[in-house]
């Protein structure tokens, strides 16, 4: 086993993928609790489908070098977006999502095929690869990783207060939409750095999963936050180990590590609780 992780170490691009997919794992479960108390565990699913389709939409244009700043402001604004039409209007927020998933997913897409077609890239992006990660993306991905985890910490008892009631947090004159505006461009920013790994079809798992995972034995915030970080980056390390053992794809075997943990997770709240 040791020297499996020595030579997967030996190879560039895995330590790459290490680094940004640990810090990747790390901030989308910490803002995951939030969402799916929130009930808006699917707009990780969404905002994905939107960054599919600018990521290939730039592809096509051959902006390939240039697609994550140019894909990281597209999503946010598309994530301030699906929170205006829940909000604000008669369309429902899981109707929102798929509204504008769809016809992200849709675009790129159609785009896709009249230019370069379902080529390698595309195909990457669809379904993840460690490949990808380049040596401006692992600096961008790092960067950007530490902030979103900054900024949740600083604003972690202000982001617990709407999470569990707004109506409390506006009225000690907390700005809900401010906040809840935050953890939808955090969201964004995660998204987009970690889709090139796991790919658009996958994304979305690494923010629900470790969450409902700590919840089946854990019950304050801190302690499902907490929980939440280390199983995700565990479920990250040990399926990374798994694909680079087995050849198998990268992010099919961290879900599918996530969904081990949540069934053993599961199963000690049967003991520990009855």
């Amino acid at each position: 086993m040791i020297e499996t992780i020595q030579s997967m170490f030996a190879l560039t691009f895995i330590t790459r993928a290490v680094i940004v997919g640990s810090l990747v794992s790390l901030c989308a479960a910490l803002l995951g609790v939030s969402l799916v108390l929130k009930r808006y565990a699917m707009i990780g699913d969404g905002l994905s489908h939107v960054g599919f389709g600018i990521l290939t939409v730039s592809v096509a244009f051959g902006l390939l070098d240039y697609s994550l700043q140019i894909t990281i402001p597209g999503v946010i604004i598309f994530a301030i977006i699906l929170l205006k039409i829940g909000n604000n209007s008669n369309i429902k927020s899981d109707s929102a999502i798929a509204l504008i998933s769809s016809s992200a997913l849709a675009i790129g897409v159609a785009v896709t095929s009249v230019t370069t077609g379902m080529n390698t890239d595309v195909c990457n992006f669809m379904f993840g690869s460690i490949l990808v990660m380049s040596k401006s993306d692992v600096h961008l991905s790092i960067a950007v990783s530490i902030i979103v985890a900054i900024l949740f910490i600083i604003y972690y008892r202000k982001l617990f207060a709407i999470t569990f009631d707004e109506n409390f947090a506006k009225a000690i004159g907390l700005k809900v939409n401010r906040y809840t505006s935050l953890i939808a461009i955090l969201t964004a920013v995660t998204i987009v750095i970690g889709m090139r790994m796991m790919g658009t079809m996958l994304i979305s798992s690494i923010i629900i999963f470790p969450a409902l995972t700590s919840m089946r034995v854990f019950k304050s915030f801190k302690q499902v936050v907490i929980s939440s970080g280390i199983v995700s980056v565990v479920a990250f390390l040990i399926g990374i180990y798994l694909s680079y053992l087995y050849s198998i794809s990268t992010g099919a075997v961290i879900v599918l590590v996530n969904l081990l943990l949540f069934i053993i997770f599961s199963i000690m709240k049967k003991i520990i609780y009855e």
